[in-house]
């Protein structure tokens, strides 16, 4: 079966920035096809959903999703929808004023969530309020909102997250 690893940069970056590059390597080094949607030109997040939505429409196999700041937001909208066999947010715009509400208990997939505790654009407690809720996996980095300063680190948290993934589940009693 093919596997798919779908990458949704932020509002200000580009489809291959820093992040996405070194990330794309670990997915393929894991079995992963590596994509980036491309979402310039597109301020919209419902459009930037949709555009996400209909690119994903041609993969066929499991799809991980894997978000940054404002791709981390259409990640989580879109998961569901998408039947996401995992997510990996990177400093996710999430609980930002403006954005449209997401809906409650939305996540469905095995997520893990990585911030800055120096983020300057989204404050670190709303990943750390977004996986309480959702029982999400939490690695707070001394780092600013791009992370640029731990991208090795997150390489490593990224391809321990993908190797989880075919991990048998534990049950709990």
């Amino acid at each position: 079966m093919t596997r798919h690893v779908v990458f949704s940069h932020g509002q200000e970056s580009g489809p291959w920035g820093r992040k996405i590059t070194a990330l794309a390597e670990v997915a393929r080094s894991e079995g992963y096809e590596a994509h980036s949607v491309d979402y310039r030109g597109i301020d919209a997040p419902r459009a930037r959903v949709a555009r996400l939505v209909d690119f994903c429409k041609e993969l066929a196999g499991d799809l991980v999703l894997v978000g940054s700041s404002m791709g981390g937001y259409v990640a989580v909208a879109s998961a569901s929808l998408l039947h996401a066999r995992g997510m990996f947010l990177m400093a996710p715009a999430l609980y930002l004023e403006g954005l449209p509400e997401l809906r409650a208990g939305g996540v469905d997939c095995p997520t893990a969530v990585v911030h800055g505790w120096r983020d300057e654009v989204v404050p670190y407690e709303h990943s750390v309020r977004f996986a309480v809720s959702n029982r999400a996996a939490l690695h707070l980095l001394e780092s600013d909102h791009r992370l640029h300063n731990q991208i090795r680190v997150i390489q490593h948290l990224f391809e321990y997250f993908l190797i989880a993934l075919d991990l048998p589940a534990i049950a709990f009693e």
